[in-house]
């Protein structure tokens, strides 16, 4: 510790240092002014603070001293004085304002620092930051390197930072950094594309989201540039692999088991680019490489995936479907069929019947149907004339008219007495919410009344859309008439928890996500377990950014992410 009298000289002595640098017309004459500036990092506080201003201001004039300099400067950042680090944090955009080969050096340093605890430290960090990229945008991004590296830290995707991110304010001042605009735009992608070989699902959406917000990739952006971006996620989602359906295999003994973890990797990254890509498909990108990938590679063996995969991809084949091609659709359709057939027994079987798949198939089948009509005649038996060859109208598909049409039939019976049930059971819920003393009590019935209200929906969606498939020249539903369950759950923040990536999910517990009941004689009792077990966990829906479980990880590190 120095006295207050030693402090007023080495002060005064820096004054002096600064008055010399500032006045000289050379300044790199002035080495030992600008070494004395270096030395007072090691003396007092005051001292300390004002060092901090003079280091930066001088240093493009000693290239000699870079290195000492830069050194004495990060050890004022790491000092225990919160007004000493703060000064030195201000300072630091200086040092690569003339010298732009310090810039990556300083986004780096200035990234580690955006989790500060003191508000006033964090302030001056996204201050300085902020300062650096408008400096110069384009020397901050010189390599992919540089570029995953602030992304990392500005949107922080490993730990979710503070409300008040700097990601919230980068993102309104993009037309003001990214100039000339479509050329930076454009050397960002081409930056983030060399970027993705090697990342995480959380890392990658990070890229996506950032990439949806350029305006080259815009709502007027041209076929092109959506096909590109389609390209980015069919890459990611490497649909060129072999998927080893053997590897895929779930253990039936009662330990818990996971197929092998590439293929677990592999099964997750896509569906996770597959939901990714949903919102181009809509937009007119075409989609046909992921869907022939999932009716070759991953739909013949949709009985082998885990129960949350086999969920996951009828929801995305469900919202994929409005968007097909007649080809894609008529290539697609016949494994939906099987599927169908497979969740709507013919008859009572005794086994459960999975309302959510239904819905999902169903959905799916209506619109793929749409797109190539006479493609049903030899899978459900429907007289449907187009003036094509591929009408087949002069064979007979009766028996499988006949097939279909009962065990629409029967998934209609079942799904009509759970609704009854499901109404019954809302009821009973509004009463016991009227009594529930506790705040936990009432959230548990608020979920209970929910989960009640998407089984409600599933199963109104279900009667919809096998009306209609009764006749013998259907009317396949084409339009936004029907709403998928999932999509039109509201999720109340008091039930809901966050995700390692940030993203409120429902607090529901059980793992089956779906709407499931049994099917067959002897219902009572056992039928209301089932149908509240089935209440627990029924799919809320919602793609959003949640965490997938393992989703996929960095490839060849086995580094998941949650």
């Amino acid at each position: 510790m120095t006295d207050s009298s030693d402090e007023a000289k080495q002060i005064e002595k820096l004054y002096e240092f600064g008055e010399r640098l500032n006045e000289a017309k050379d300044k790199s004459k002035n080495v030992k002014d600008y070494e004395g500036v270096i030395d007072a990092t090691k003396t007092s506080l005051k001292a300390k603070q004002l060092a901090a201003q003079l280091i930066p201001r001088f240093f493009k004039f000693f290239p000699n001293l870079s290195s000492r300099a830069l050194n004495a400067h990060f050890d004022l950042i790491e000092e225990e004085d919160l007004a000493v680090r703060v000064q030195a944090i201000r300072g630091l955009p200086l040092f690569c304002k003339d010298t732009k080969e310090y810039i990556s050096k300083i986004v780096d340093i200035l990234g580690q620092l955006l989790t500060a605890d003191e508000i006033v430290e964090r302030d001056a960090v996204h201050k300085a930051l902020m300062s650096v990229l408008r400096q110069d945008v384009k020397d901050c991004l010189m390599d992919a390197e540089s570029l995953t590296a602030l992304f990392k830290h500005i949107w922080n995707v490993e730990e979710p930072s503070q409300d008040d991110t700097i990601r919230d304010k980068v993102f309104p001042l993009k037309a003001e950094l990214l100039r000339p605009q479509e050329e930076m735009e454009r050397h960002i992608t081409d930056l983030i594309k060399k970027s993705l070989g090697d990342v995480t699902g959380a890392e990658f959406r990070m890229f996506m989201d950032f990439l949806k917000s350029l305006s080259i990739f815009g709502e007027k952006a041209p076929p092109e540039r959506l096909k590109e971006l389609i390209g980015i996620i069919e890459g990611q989602a490497d649909l060129d692999a072999q998927f080893d359906v053997s590897a895929c295999l779930l253990n039936s003994g009662l330990e818990s088991s996971l197929y092998d973890v590439s293929d677990a990797d592999h099964i997750d990254r896509l569906i996770s680019c597959l939901f990714m890509a949903i919102s181009f498909f809509v937009r007119g990108a075409p989609g046909s490489k992921f869907l022939n990938y999932l009716n070759k590679h991953i739909i013949p063996v949709f009985d082998k995936l885990p129960e949350e995969r086999k969920l996951d991809l009828l929801k995305a084949l469900a919202e994929i479907s409005p968007y097909t091609t007649p080809q894609d659709s008529r290539q697609v359709l016949p494994s939906v069929v099987q599927l169908l057939k497979k969740y709507m027994p013919r008859r009572k079987t005794g086994e459960e019947t999975n309302f959510t798949y239904v819905e999902c198939l169903l959905f799916s089948f209506h619109h793929l149907a749409h797109k190539a009509p006479n493609a049903s005649n030899s899978l459900c038996g429907y007289k449907i004339v187009t003036g094509q060859p591929s009408d087949r109208l002069g064979e007979d598909f009766s028996e499988y008219y006949k097939d279909f049409t009962e065990r629409l039939s029967s998934v209609e019976d079942l799904t009509r007495a759970t609704i009854k049930k499901l109404t019954q059971g809302m009821a009973e819920h509004n009463k016991a919410m009227a009594a529930a003393k506790s705040d936990e009590a009432k959230d548990n019935i608020k979920m209970l009344k929910q989960n009640t209200t998407t089984g409600l929906r599933t199963c109104n969606n279900i009667l919809v859309m096998t009306k209609p498939l009764h006749l013998k020249t259907p009317a396949f539903i084409r339009d936004k008439s029907v709403h998928l369950s999932w999509k039109e759950a509201i999720k109340p923040s008091a039930l809901s928890t966050t995700t390692a990536t940030g993203v409120k999910r429902p607090a529901a517990s059980s793992g089956s996500n779906n709407l499931a009941i049994k099917k067959g004689r002897g219902a009572g009792s056992m039928q209301n377990q089932l149908v509240n077990r089935a209440l627990e966990g029924i799919s809320y829906g919602g793609r959003g950014g949640r965490g997938r479980g393992r989703g996929w990880g960095r490839r060849g590190r086995g580094r998941g992410y949650q």
